[in-house]
């Protein structure tokens, strides 16, 4: 009876170390993933001016789901290439759980994501604005894109 209990004793505090150790370290996967996502937010942010062009997903222009599709692909991330199937395949995250690499989805007209950027932390997102707007900075707090900001993802 004392070896019975004397094993089960032994199994759970095995059980329970193991437990612990595992929640204690960071895995693989994930740091990969958040270095992936640091490297598409460096590409992106080497395209700064680069000229705004519908469809574009190339160094001669971008929309800003092709700024998106270009970063994230460079960085050997999967990237649809339409913003709501971006926003569609990305993970939700709480804007207090933003990290640079993220994606800002917004609602410029209708209420669905119609406009993408990168975050870079602080605040501050990248982007192809619009016709006309190179690649470009802008804040989250900004009131135009503030009232427009509908969610917030990972790839």
């Amino acid at each position: 009876m004392f070896k019975i209990r004397h094993f089960l004793l032994i199994s759970l505090l095995t059980a329970v170390f193991l437990a612990f150790t595992g929640c204690a370290s960071t895995s693989p996967q994930y740091q990969q993933r958040s270095e992936s996502n640091h490297e598409a937010l460096a590409i992106a942010q080497n395209m700064i001016g680069v000229p705004y062009r519908y469809g574009g997903a190339d160094p001669r222009g971008f929309d800003c789901s092709g700024l998106v599709y270009y970063a994230y692909r460079k960085a050997g991330i999967h990237s649809p290439r339409s913003t709501s199937d971006q926003y569609r395949l990305s993970t939700r995250v709480q804007l207090t759980e933003l990290r640079p690499g993220d994606l800002v989805f917004f609602a410029i007209s209708r209420n669905k994501p119609s406009h993408v950027g990168i975050y870079v932390g602080q605040g501050k997102f990248i982007h192809a604005p619009s016709s006309g707007k190179p690649v470009s900075y802008a804040f989250l707090n900004d009131y135009y894109w503030k009232e427009k900001l509908i969610g917030t993802g990972r790839l």
